[in-house]
């Protein structure tokens, strides 16, 4: 190469590492932010006078935000420079911040928490897309780096949230805190030139994008993430009513879970670049299979329970950032495509546990893993007509 073509080359590539840190600091953002309604819920009933069953509202205002953002961002990625409008949103998500813990109305708090939810859903499509756009080919290990950080953030939030608290006796302090977290993060994408959106070539027509397989991906991401926010929300509730644990072990129960979970998207990254995407996900549903048959198989045992939550974890850690490179393998990534994928990771969250509290109380607390081992073996199924299709281009059309 001479020296021009060198120093071009050189540019680039420090380009590339400059976008892709925006990207990982964006997802540390969108794990404390999205996890922080959680731990904070008792100070935001007490602020709107509400119950704990009317409080549960801004868990579905900001997951129908979430949506609306994902269906929406899509396609503003596919037609416009990516990052200012990533900075705007991101900026949203810092203003609904400011405005949550100081509402004392509860039908104003859930607009702010859908407003909240457009601008991470905005954030999560733009993250996922864009890094394919930069990386391509190589983009494996680097999005299961970038779940990890968003794994990171959702792990680190609690302490967060904890230790505001205990210091100021309020949650004033801990929203504020997140929302000047989010700033900085949100100036990046003003600084960083956006990636350039990765084309079609001529012989991939609209009525050849595939639409079968991406419908396919949406229900694996409509399972997947159904399974997890289930194990994740019903697992601490699981454990109590079937006395395998105290209210403080049940605690650490849940963490051993996200803890896992984030340990298992660390250890994949080096995988990601070895292992072909099918073969992790063919790998990572028999080992929850196992995890979750576990306790089903042994119940009434405490130890059987941890095994399964850590196994669980680990071996749902990278199939979010999997199910992604495996679309990239097979389609051309755009926002709208990355879009749809992850309007079925909505639709399963908001779907799953909904089912679960439902099972929960007519037959009791084991239905909790007999449906998320269910979803399991469905996503086995949706997979294996996926890797079907691929390889009968003319049926996926």
């Amino acid at each position: 190469m001479t020296t021009t073509e060198t120093t071009i080359a050189s540019a680039s590539d420090r380009i590339k590492r400059t976008q892709t840190a925006a990207y990982f600091a964006s997802f540390i953002v969108l794990g404390l932010v999205m996890a922080a309604l959680g731990p904070t819920l008792p100070g935001l009933a007490e602020n709107t006078r509400s119950t704990v069953g009317q409080i549960g509202i801004l868990f579905t205002a900001q997951a129908l935000g979430v949506l609306v953002g994902d269906l929406i961002s899509g396609r503003w990625y596919d037609r416009a420079p990516a990052h200012p409008f990533l900075a705007v949103v991101m900026l949203l998500v810092a203003v609904t911040l400011l405005l949550t813990p100081i509402l004392s109305s509860l039908p104003v708090l859930a607009v702010v928490m859908f407003l909240m939810g457009i601008g991470l859903g905005s954030t999560d499509v733009g993250g996922n897309t864009l890094l394919v756009w930069v990386h391509r080919d190589d983009v494996g290990p680097r999005m299961n780096a970038l779940h990890f950080f968003f794994g990171l953030g959702a792990l680190l939030v609690p302490l967060l949230v904890a230790l505001v608290i205990s210091t100021t006796g309020e949650i004033t302090w801990a929203y504020w805190l997140l929302a000047i977290i989010v700033v900085p993060a949100a100036l990046m994408f003003m600084r960083v030139p956006s990636p350039t959106r990765l084309q079609q070539s001529a012989e991939v027509s609209t009525a050849e994008a595939r639409w079968l397989l991406v419908f396919l991906i949406a229900a694996m991401f409509f399972l997947f993430v159904g399974a997890e926010l289930s194990f994740g929300g019903w697992i601490y509730t699981y454990a109590i009513s079937l006395d395998l644990a105290t209210v403080t072990t049940a605690g650490y129960l849940t963490s051993l879970f996200w803890g896992a979970l984030t340990l298992g998207r660390l250890l994949s990254i080096p995988i990601a670049a070895r292992v072909r995407p099918r073969y992790i996900l063919m790998v990572d549903i028999a080992g929850m299979i196992l995890s979750l048959a576990l306790p089903l198989l042994v119940p009434g045992t405490s130890w059987a329970l941890w095994l399964s939550a850590f196994g669980f974890g680990l071996f749902m850690a990278n199939v979010f950032p999997t199910l992604m490179v495996l679309g990239e393998h097979h389609l051309t990534i755009t926002g709208g495509i990355t879009g749809w994928f992850l309007v079925g990771g909505s639709l399963g969250s908001m779907t799953v546990p909904l089912l679960i509290g439902q099972r929960f109380e007519a037959t009791g607390p084991q239905a909790t893993l007999i449906v998320i081992l269910a979803t399991v073996l469905l996503a086995a199924v949706v997979l294996a007509a996926f890797l079907v299709a691929v390889r009968n281009p003319s049926a996926s059309r």
